[in-house]
């Protein structure tokens, strides 16, 4: 108890202090004033209106990434203007080597790795969340939000963008309707911004304002301040109808037989009571997906896997409940705790979500999950799911925190309390803590438990480091959560020195020392991981890492060896083929009740070819292995190969197949799409899908003798609309 009394005294000293010393302002944000436009341009990626004449420009962009402060010989040009109900600003991208821009007719979000300008948009001007619109040469969107320290890709929102390329480079407008944003009830409206320019041949990250390399890649104090005098303050309403059909037959015996014949409906509704406070309303949402969960190994686990949340309802305003603390490391067991995919199958949700005041933000969320019956003649049960969140903002991007998660049903519970902060000590550091308890009932016994983290960060141009202390109680339970160990009191630290070679081979080079000490309180137990790595940027866009890791693990009251070597690489070839792998080599546990020790290969790739703009395709492979020590036996082999072919009309409509493997299930899974995507709630769908297995237990799933049985086979059609007032 020695740990959890020390971090609990810790935490409540530096509240104290903080709460009493809130700390000093360090940004120092440049202040614009945005130039209003009587007639809006036109959004075609031609920079011939007059309001570019007359807009305020941004010349002076410099480097972030790979190092700060470099003037790149790709000039950048951007212009900032607006009127009551939208946003605009235009970018003009040069190059002298136009032919090396990368740039494709792809489907939304899945520009990444092209050349492309971001604007991120604080748009509370709290330093609390970012949102960050990207777009390529082609006019094509990505958007994202970010909230403490955690880019969250999986929003989208409507707005409006195009590209066009010629011999100078490149040229982008966009257009964003305020209805998309949540802004403050002022006027002026204040919000922060930082103008971005990525160059993929280079990876190199350019933007404006200048960066503070003393601040590392803290962003959200360094924005630039713009001011837009007399916006429009709406009263936004949205309702998004669905209409879906699913179809599905099974095999049963000799054939398949029918499974499911669904058509079903879904409501989703928005309600800005202010221009900051939202509203949201669903009945039946589904899951709207476009494609199937990725495979993953799911053999030899000690935790569950884990899966991203897909569902539109849920994905809007979920970085309002990061908490801090969390995902300190690679040890740190916390990564969510609420993470919405618990809520299986919600009949109706409810969320209220926005900011009262400056200082003050609230985040609501309620879902009613049903149940599974054992048959039809049962009633229908619901496991009910309150979640609120409350945040008080601190000078710069610090915050104070509280959270209450809950699941009830069936007369038992889950019920977590607790508080958690960010607090910028300098202008290089941060301090992150949180503190919560859980009650976990039944019918027949009552658990209650707690949880403590304290991490602080430092971060320059020159250097990184960290320090986490981290306790999770033997029966702290978070069932709207992942959380994948408890039971433990954990210290770790890691220290990044970076360096900056004058050298066109090594463009930059990353070291890094990472130690971590875990107790298990089960077993009354000591485990260690500590690793070394390098990483290196090379030329353009070439990132290679080698890592040696000398740890141990506990597991049902052994320890084992778990240490080994891990290699990466990350690379392009010109524009048209790209490329991820990594090897891991260790020693590893078979997790079973009679567990024992082995030897673990891991490697994992994925290739993109892309020869044509409107035209991908992505190869992904999985090996794992197992080799028993004391035999040198085979345990297992286990082999996952995906295939994902892409045909991108244009920005609105693509077809898509993917093929995908599963050698130690001895499987093959097809998904086929059309999608029609107009804009963010705008959509049909027509999917079809079947998944064969082999059932010959020595047979290959390919095999003369005995031919894979298709085991399902079904599709889906999916129509929605947007009405926004």
């Amino acid at each position: 108890m020695k740990a959890y009394r020390f971090i609990n005294k810790s935490v409540f000293t530096i509240l104290f202090c903080f709460l009493m010393f809130p700390g000093a302002l360090w940004s120092t944000n440049e202040i614009v004033k945005a130039f209003k436009v009587s007639t809006p341009p036109v959004i075609d990626g031609i920079l011939d209106e007059p309001v570019w004449k007359s807009a305020p420009v941004f010349t002076d962009f410099k480097s972030f990434i790979p190092d700060f402060g470099k003037v790149l010989p790709q000039k950048t040009t951007a212009w900032v203007a607006y009127d009551e109900e939208n946003l605009y600003f235009a970018f003009d991208c040069q190059d002298s080597e136009p032919d090396k821009i990368k740039a494709n007719v792809s489907a939304r979000d899945a520009i990444f790795k092209d050349d492309w300008i971001c604007l991120n948009i604080d748009s509370r001007f709290d330093q609390q969340a970012i949102y960050a619109f990207y777009v390529n040469p082609l006019g094509i969107q990505m958007d994202t939000r970010f909230a403490a320290g955690k880019e969250d890709p999986s929003i989208d929102l409507v707005w409006y963008s195009a590209g066009r390329l010629d011999d100078h480079g490149y040229y982008v407008e966009v257009q964003i309707p305020l209805k998309s944003l949540r802004f403050s009830t002022n006027d002026p409206v204040s919000m922060g911004l930082l103008l971005e320019r990525f160059v993929s041949r280079t990876a190199t990250h350019t933007g404006y304002p200048e960066l503070d390399p003393s601040m590392g890649f803290n962003l959200m104090p360094q924005l630039m301040r713009v001011d837009y005098q007399g916006v429009k303050h709406y009263t936004l309403f949205e309702a998004i109808p669905a209409a879906t059909y699913s179809y599905k037959d099974i095999r049963e015996g000799e054939k398949l037989v029918k499974d499911v014949r669904k058509p079903d409906l879904s409501l989703t509704l928005k309600y800005g009571i202010t221009s900051d406070l939202i509203l949201d309303a669903t009945v039946n949402p589904d899951f709207s997906q476009v494609e199937s969960d990725a495979g993953q190994v799911d053999v030899n686990l000690r935790y569950d896997l884990y899966y991203a949340e897909k569902r539109p309802f849920f994905l809007e305003g979920r970085e309002k409940f990061n908490i801090g603390a969390t995902q300190t490391s690679v040890v740190d067991p916390m990564y969510y705790l609420v993470h919405t995919r618990t809520i299986v199958n919600p009949m109706t949700g409810l969320k209220f979500t926005g900011n009262i005041d400056k200082k003050n933000s609230i985040a609501l969320l309620y879902g009613a999950d049903e149940l599974q019956r054992d048959s039809l003649s049962k009633p229908r049960q619901f496991a009910h799911f309150p979640i609120l969140r409350y945040k008080y903002n601190l000078k710069d991007d610090g915050y104070l925190g509280a959270l209450y998660t809950g699941r009830e049903a069936n007369g038992s519970s889950n019920r977590v309390l607790g508080t958690d902060a960010q607090i910028r000590l300098t202008k290089s550091s941060l301090l992150e803590y949180n503190v919560f308890g859980s009650q976990t009932t039944n019918l027949l016994s009552r658990q209650n438990s707690h949880a403590e983290g304290l991490y602080y960060h430092y971060e320059t141009r020159d250097l990184n480091y960290g320090i986490s202390l981290k306790n999770i109680g033997k029966e702290f339970n978070v069932a709207t959560g992942y959380i994948n160990r408890t039971g433990i009191s954990q210290v770790s630290g890691v220290i990044k020195p970076l360096f900056y070679p004058d050298s066109p081979v090594f463009r930059t080079v990353d070291l890094e020392f990472f130690t971590s000490a875990t107790y298990d309180w089960i077993y009354s137990m000591w485990e260690t991981l500590n690793h070394a790595s390098v990483l290196a940027l090379l030329g353009g866009s070439t990132q290679v890492r080698l890592k040696y890791t000398f740890s141990n693990e506990v597991y049902l009251g052994q320890r084992f060896n778990t240490g080994g070597f891990q290699a990466n690489l990350v690379s392009r070839y010109k524009n048209w083929i790209s490329g991820s792998w990594q090897y891991r080599r260790t020693n590893a546990i078979f997790y079973s009740s009679a567990p024992y020790a082995g030897k673990s290969n891991r490697l994992s790739m994925e290739e993109v070819f892309q020869p044509w703009p409107k035209f991908q395709a992505t190869l992904g492979f999985v090996y794992y292995d197992f080799l028993r020590n004391n035999d040198k036996k085979v345990i297992y082999q286990y082999i996952i190969e995906r295939l994902k072919l892409t045909y991108q009309f244009n920005k609105y409509l693509f077809i898509r197949g993917i093929l995908e493997f599963n050698g130690y299930r001895k499987s093959l899974l097809t998904d086929f799409l059309i999608s029609f995507n107009y804009i963010p709630g705008t959509v049909c769908y027509l999917g079809y899908g079947s998944l064969y297995e082999q059932t010959g237990e020595s047979q290959p799933f390919f095999s003369r003798e005995v031919k894979p049985l298709e085991m399902q086979r079904g599709f889906f059609v999916k129509l929605s609309y947007l009405f926004r007032n």
